[in-house]
């Protein structure tokens, strides 16, 4: 083979490969990581009815991520306070049983939010984030305790 014939035949092997190798490690990115790892999406929020269904039908704990002065000017039934501005808010959360569901509030939406996304990453069976937080539920005449 004469020099340049042998320099583009090489040229479209390299070409080849790099093809083929990039192509399967844009297939290799697609695929799931395992059939044994579930990505969990983060919860949605849900509305205030939809809480106290929840609620009623004892199907999830209710825990109020506000702090100790807030959860006592009025909280849902049942509630269980942990501050999430506590420093030992996370090792509360890993004491908690994983396998129960969850309802989570705060006054409006923004701490419970972010409770729910640290307790989807820790694992836990169910979580669900009162839309609006107490503020919503109060709003929609839902009862409180005190």
């Amino acid at each position: 083979m004469k020099p340049i014939k042998k320099t583009c035949h090489l040229l479209c092997i390299l070409c080849v490969t790099f093809a083929a190798a990039h192509f399967a490690a844009a297939e290799e990115a697609k695929a799931p990581a395992s059939s044994t790892q579930t990505v969990k999406t983060p919860p949605e929020p849900i509305d205030p009815d939809k809480a106290q269904q929840l609620v009623t039908d004892k199907k999830v704990v209710v825990l109020d991520v506000r702090t100790p002065a807030e959860f006592a000017s009025g909280h849902i039934a049942g509630a269980t306070n942990i501050d999430y501005h506590n420093q030992d808010f996370k090792k509360k959360l890993e004491q908690l049983p994983k396998d129960k569901s969850y309802l989570v509030n705060c006054a409006v939406g923004g701490r419970s939010a972010k409770a729910c996304k640290m307790m989807n990453q820790l694992d836990f069976k169910s979580v669900y984030d009162l839309k609006g937080g107490m503020s919503a539920w109060e709003k929609a005449g839902k009862p409180i305790e005190k």
